[in-house]
């Protein structure tokens, strides 16, 4: 999908620029690179990606001139609390057994950040996964593929069919990271600017 603005994409995640090569938009990356709080501040997910995903806009739009920056940040939330990315593999054997056999809340932020002008729109969206119950061993024979690395929720969900995980609400391409459906609505919005 071509925009007459040049794209440039506020992360270095391979599932956001999958999505977004897959939806055939040209795009750079150029990662945002700040630091990330890992609770939510005020009890509330939808505020926390928010917040970040202006960030992360905010901080590479300072770099670009002319052109509309695409920030997200993707968390999950089970219990009141973020699920964020395991620092290493014991975080993942804990992040994994508490998500196994339960439907969890997976949240992301995104923000477009149109310069010149600084217009930005903001939004938040929701998809619930369920992860199938999982035997210890199944848990152990996961974690040795390393698909949790760098993953909120310790998972990077597989499409079409993912053999862990189901999407109940919401869609598949907010999980990997990138709302794609609303996205291409709010590049319409951006690119009339």
């Amino acid at each position: 999908m071509a925009t007459r603005k040049k794209l440039i994409l506020a992360s270095g995640s391979l599932g956001r620029r999958q999505l977004m090569e897959r939806a055939g938009y040209a795009f750079e990356v150029r990662p945002a690179n700040i630091d990330e709080p890992t609770d939510a501040r005020l009890g509330d997910c939808a505020h926390y990606v928010g917040e970040l995903a202006w960030l992360k806009a905010q901080a590479v739009a300072k770099t670009v001139n002319d052109g509309i920056v695409v920030a997200a940040d993707t968390v999950g939330w089970q219990h009141g609390k973020v699920v964020g990315k395991p620092v290493d593999e014991a975080d993942a054997r804990r992040i994994i057994t508490a998500l196994a056999g339960t439907t969890h809340e997976l949240w992301t932020g995104v923000c477009l950040w149109v310069r010149p002008g600084n217009f930005q729109i903001c939004w938040q969206e929701l998809s619930r996964v369920s992860m199938k119950p999982m035997t210890a061993g199944e848990i152990e024979a996961y974690l040795k593929t390393r698909k949790w690395v760098g993953c909120s929720g310790a998972y990077a969900i597989q499409m079409p069919h993912d053999p862990l995980l189901t999407v109940v609400e919401g869609t598949a391409s907010n999980v990997i990271g990138l709302p794609m459906e609303s996205l291409a609505k709010a590049l319409v919005w951006a690119e009339a600017l």
